[in-house]
């Protein structure tokens, strides 16, 4: 007798007008079998909102990035050197570490 191999249900997209799409990851895949149990929704919706957190995320960082470049650019703010200002907060950091022993 031959059996059949029993495949993890796929989620559909349905704004990708029949796209499918498929989770290659398996700890993906329980992950979202996990929050399907949980909470009943079906797997397509639970997908849409992740990738619509996602891109509305994607959205704030670009407008939080372009809005600090704009202030570079324009001189409002100034740039920082990266290893002055580690440099500083190691010392300050052991100036407050010395002043707790004492």
């Amino acid at each position: 007798m031959v059996r059949k191999k029993e495949f993890a249900r796929q989620p559909r997209l349905s704004y990708l007008e029949g796209m499918d799409l498929h989770l290659n990851n398996p700890d993906l895949q329980a992950k979202l079998d996990r929050w399907v149990t949980e909470t009943g929704r079906a797997p397509d919706e639970l997908i849409e909102d992740a990738i619509a957190g996602y891109f509305d995320e994607l959205a704030r960082t670009r407008e939080m990035l372009n809005s600090r470049y704009d202030d570079l650019k324009s001189g409002r703010v100034k740039p920082v050197d990266g290893e002055e200002f580690f440099e500083n907060l190691r010392r300050r950091e052991d100036e407050l570490l010395k002043k707790h022993s004492e």
